[in-house]
């Protein structure tokens, strides 16, 4: 186990530092904003871009995989949803207390997780949840909300949420960077030379510019929330180990994986949560703090988490 936490701790070792310094004030929350910028409109989208464009489709189209990742998924946002729907909590909030419990932080430490401690096959896997989660799942997170502002008499029909919903999506260079590299790899044409260098130069700053913008915003100040802990506790504990627990007991006995595939699996919905939850409540004005501490939390709890995983798959 202590070899295995050796692997791990360079990672959230990088988030330490970016939470470290902007506590310290040496780095402002405009650098924050500035250096999410960069890993969301360059350097994680050059990454994705590139891995698919350089795939076959045997290694992207794999449906038990996203059978067994999205199972879990669907499992842990619809619970957490209806949880919150029947404690009467507004459809908006509701979507994103699922997010805050099934949004797993795929692009931000997925990646350098894949990379430090699996194989190098591995990024293919990491890319299709990737995908699920960052497409369809927040997706699915903006469509509850924007219905939930359309019952309080803000959203309009549904054919203005349907293009709200697909503007986003289109606009979300993390959306668009794997499909415009599956049109590549449908072309059979392969990338040049000097893109494939390109992409492979910006791809290679994702990894550590992407954990240590994760610490800067983490680190941002914020007001007590003792009365918030039972939430944060709770969505914490759904998306640390309630996720990878449905998401290993569908790869074993109900599809069957592989080994390394449900180990990959497994891994990748015990990721902390991402920060979808997060845009989805500024999006729609609600309160995001105890998105805030559910990111907060789940990121320094998957040190353990991830840690016992590894040493157990």
């Amino acid at each position: 186990m202590l070899a295995i936490l050796f692997i791990i701790l360079p990672i959230f070792g990088l988030i330490l530092a970016g939470w470290a310094l902007r506590r310290a004030g040496v780095f402002s929350a405009q650098t924050t904003a500035e250096l999410n910028r960069f890993v969301i409109w360059l350097a994680l989208p050059a990454l994705m871009f590139d891995i698919v464009a350089g795939a076959r489709w045997a290694e992207i189209w794999r449906p038990d995989f996203i059978a067994a990742f999205g199972g879990g998924v669907a499992v842990i946002f619809t619970g957490t949803v209806l949880a919150a729907r029947a404690l009467r909590r507004p459809l908006a909030d509701a979507a994103v207390d699922g997010l805050n419990a099934g949004y797993a932080n795929t692009a931000y430490v997925g990646f350098p997780l894949a990379a430090a401690a699996l194989e190098p096959g591995s990024r293919t896997g990491v890319l299709i949840a990737c995908i699920l989660t960052i497409t369809i799942l927040f997706a699915i997170g903006l469509i509850l909300a924007e219905l939930g502002q359309q019952q309080r008499g803000a959203g309009g029909g549904l054919g203005r949420i349907a293009l709200r919903v697909g503007g986003r999506l289109l606009r979300n260079p993390l959306v668009v960077a794997p499909a415009v590299g599956g049109m590549v790899l449908a072309s059979g044409l392969g990338l040049p030379a000097p893109l494939h260098n390109f992409a492979t130069l910006l791809g290679n700053a994702a990894s550590p510019c992407a954990l240590v913008a994760l610490g800067l915003f983490l680190g941002e100040k914020r007001g007590g929330g003792a009365r918030h802990m039972p939430a944060v506790a709770v969505l914490t504990g759904l998306k640390l180990v309630g996720q990878p627990l449905v998401t290993w007991i569908l790869a074993v006995h109900v599809f069957a994986l592989d080994a390394a595939s449900t180990t990959l699996a497994v891994l990748i919905a015990a990721l902390p949560t991402g920060t979808g939850p997060w845009m989805v409540s500024a999006i729609y004005a609600r309160d995001a703090e105890v998105t805030a501490r559910v990111l907060l939390a789940s990121t320094v709890g998957s040190v353990l988490t991830l840690t016992l995983l590894l040493s157990w798959l």
